[in-house]
């Protein structure tokens, strides 16, 4: 075991454990996993030796094949257990992959946890570690460096800060590959396929992961694994926060509002595809790169979009719209703003959001809920836009006509 990770769903099971695997050096780089909170898959890949199926779903045939790179399988409850992992002095590398709302400072967010495990590390005397976030916040590495040093400083052990500035080195990264929830049909086709799997992982045949940052202590060849490690991770994740994570957004509100449950049914409703493209035209202005790489990698989402075979439902992207959306379309709908132009898609994909939330109500399933609800209700529904504005970015909320054109984006599904 030389790596201790956080989050142990299946984006994980198909993106880090899947590149550490096929490292060049992987057979080096046992991970102990642990989970968010679920105590059901821990126990099902102890059972099965911590290996587990992916299979790659083209749009015409799957490649299946098994990852070994799981030695160690925990529920996230277990505190003691996570403490003791990070401490190891053969561990070198904390991989993440948390949702943006464990970036919110509490005592369960992601910070204080780490701050946790490194202080028992501390303790323990082990060496330097380094933590790599797989997740959607842009400067991922920066923002949680910060946070890790506020809560350890919140503490009031200036010891432990320094030993964290001194040891602990934080990367920042770029991930991307779709990758559904598993489901009992995958469980099925497992078997189908000869392997008793109660925890298989399904994902597309696109795969990215960029890194920048420097390391404090070894880690596997991801390169060998056609990752990238970069100088500059701003372009790269610009373009997928706002190309790829917005436009998932839109497809998600949208195409719930209109009845949709996949992301596949969503884009293939033709006006739901032309928001998508008006979107991706307000976007371009933030993610830099020439119109001809801007247009290749459009054309790339579109086609996995469209793989009829991939089933990713809306409702798993719709999660926690309000922590993702002040990352994926506010910096474009104010950037739109600044020029003197009205932001009117960035204010479609807004409206969605909040028709959506108005019609589901006491269900959305949103770290906020219940603020987020009571906001999207209260009063005529262009007070209603701009009290949800507010839990977004205050400077949208007192823009008169964004207001409007938003305020018509949820006239537009009610």
């Amino acid at each position: 075991m030389r790596i201790v990770h956080l989050g142990l769903g299946a984006f994980f099971r198909a993106h880090g454990a899947w590149y550490t695997a096929h490292a060049v050096d992987g057979n080096d780089w046992g991970i102990a996993g642990f989970t968010g909170s679920s105590d059901e898959l821990p126990t099902q890949l102890a059972g099965q030796d911590g290996l587990y199926t992916v299979t790659t779903r083209g749009p015409d045939d799957d490649r299946i094949e098994v990852v070994p790179s799981i030695v160690e399988a925990h529920p996230g409850s277990d505190a003691a257990a996570w403490r003791a992992s990070v401490a190891d002095p053969s561990v070198e590398v904390v991989t993440l992959t948390v949702t943006e709302a464990a970036y919110t400072p509490g005592p369960t967010s992601v910070a204080a946890r780490l701050v946790e495990a490194l202080d028992a590390r501390r303790g323990a005397g082990s060496g330097p570690v380094t933590i790599v976030p797989c997740d959607n916040v842009a400067d991922n590495g920066v923002v949680l460096r910060r946070l890790v040093l506020d809560e350890a400083d919140r503490r009031g052990d200036g010891a432990l800060v320094g030993w964290i500035e001194e040891s602990v080195g934080v990367v920042s990264t770029v991930v991307d590959r779709i990758t559904p929830r598993p489901t009992d049909a995958d469980v099925a086709a497992a078997a189908t396929a000869g392997w008793a799997d109660s925890a298989p992982v399904v994902t597309e045949p696109f795969s990215e992961w960029i890194l920048s940052g420097d390391f404090a202590s070894r880690h596997p060849d991801w390169a060998s694994a056609r990752a990238r490690v970069v100088d500059d991770l701003g372009p790269f994740a610009r373009r997928k926060l706002h190309l790829l994570n917005g436009s998932h957004s839109l497809l998600a509100y949208a195409g719930l509002n209109a009845g949709h449950t996949t992301v596949t049914e969503s884009i293939g409703d033709h006006r739901l595809r032309e928001m998508v493209e008006a979107w991706w035209g307000e976007a371009a202005a933030t993610v830099g790169g020439t119109p001809r790489e801007q247009d290749a990698y459009r054309s790339a989402l579109l086609e996995r979009f469209a793989n009829p075979r991939m089933d990713h439902r809306l409702a798993q992207i719709a999660i926690d719209g309000s922590t993702k959306l002040p990352q994926r379309i506010v910096p474009v709908a104010k950037a739109e703003l600044a020029t003197g132009r009205d932001a009117r898609a960035s204010a479609q994909v807004l409206g969605a959001w909040i028709a959506y939330v108005r019609r589901v109500g006491t269900d959305l399933a949103d770290a906020r809920r219940n603020e987020v609800v009571v906001a999207s209700r209260q009063g005529p529904v262009h007070d209603a836009v701009r009290r949800s504005l507010t839990l977004l970015d205050a400077d949208l909320a007192e823009n008169f006509e964004f207001v409007a054109n938003v305020t018509t984006g949820v006239r537009t599904w009610t």
